[in-house]
């Protein structure tokens, strides 16, 4: 026999209505949901940077691929143990749920690695050795700090819509280009560990 269900007085009245609609502004800020394309050119960019780091550092780490001598400076080795978590924890991020506490804890986390990889980057020359010098690399890092800055203090003032646009900002152009300058550009430390 089927059973039928009849909603409770209350659900009849719309008394649930604000519940349901605090969680729906939870799942996405300001109704900034990520369209589908760009959802998928973050799993896509954050899926192959992870791979090639991971790749990278296994053969590195390993003995596998050739030695650098860089690989045991500070900077260099701040730099990379930053940036390195900080590329598939800024796509979960962005693909996951937003407005939850888990995802507040790992923001800051995330922002944290950010700004930890770019102080370090001062440190580290463009020609891979070590110097306090500036280089067209060193670009990213004012972008950086400035977008990070940016990013907390719009989530602070509930400005969802700058906030995501920073964030998206600081995946896709500060951590994105010049990951793959690190990896395309010959005798940096990941070129030499991934393709060496």
């Amino acid at each position: 026999m089927t059973r039928l269900t009849v909603p409770s007085p209350a659900a009849r009245s719309g008394a649930l209505r604000p519940a349901v609609r605090s969680a729906q502004r939870s799942a996405a800020p300001g109704g900034l949901e990520l369209s589908a394309r760009l959802r998928a050119i973050i799993f896509l960019a954050g899926a192959g940077m992870t791979l090639a780091s991971a790749f990278a550092l296994f053969r590195g780490l390993t003995g596998l691929a050739p030695a650098h001598t860089n690989a045991r400076e500070l900077a260099i080795i701040i730099h990379v143990a930053s940036v390195l978590p900080a590329i598939p924890l800024g796509a979960c991020l962005l693909l996951a749920q937003k407005g939850t506490a888990l995802h507040k804890r790992l923001g800051r986390l995330w922002v944290g690695l950010m700004v930890m990889t770019a102080l370090s980057a001062i440190f580290i020359r463009w020609d891979g050795g070590l110097q306090f010098g500036i280089s067209p690399i060193h670009l990213f890092v004012p972008m950086t700090l400035w977008a990070s800055f940016k990013l907390v203090r719009a989530a602070r003032a509930g400005d969802m819509k700058t906030h995501r646009s920073e964030i998206l900002s600081l995946y896709l152009g500060a951590l994105m280009i010049p990951g793959l300058v690190a990896f395309v550009w010959e005798g940096r430390l990941m070129n030499v560990w991934l393709f060496g």
